[in-house]
């Protein structure tokens, strides 16, 4: 199943706070007027997600072509992510993770007593 940026949207909003905006001319989502996700408009394409470091080498590690980094994010917590390739669950999975890691203590606080 290919997925699309309006799959990462609407899996995106179903968490609370969260807003489509832009960031790098790109569209983006952000929770808390934080950036977590992007649609790279760049040569290599994908979504770009915030993640922990230790996330993003296992990614890597696991040698899932889904999962991919360039130069320009070495040393960065963020995963680019080929849209075509990877399971929409892991995806989700993903998607929550870097939404906690962005979103305010309030909004995660709202959302762990919901």
């Amino acid at each position: 199943m290919t997925l699309t940026w309006q799959d990462v949207v609407t899996i995106a909003t179903e968490l609370p706070a969260v807003e489509e905006s832009t960031w790098w001319r790109s569209p983006a989502l952000k929770v808390g007027g934080k950036g977590f996700a992007r649609l790279r408009s760049e040569a290599e394409g994908g979504l770009v997600l915030l993640c922990e470091m230790v996330e993003k080498e296992a990614l890597l590690a696991s040698g899932d072509p889904a999962f991919y980094t360039t130069p320009h994010y070495d040393g960065y917590p963020y995963i680019l992510i080929d849209l075509d390739r990877v399971a929409p669950d892991h995806l989700r999975e993903l998607i929550d993770a870097a939404w906690w890691l962005s979103a305010p203590a309030k909004v995660r606080k709202q959302r762990a007593a919901g």
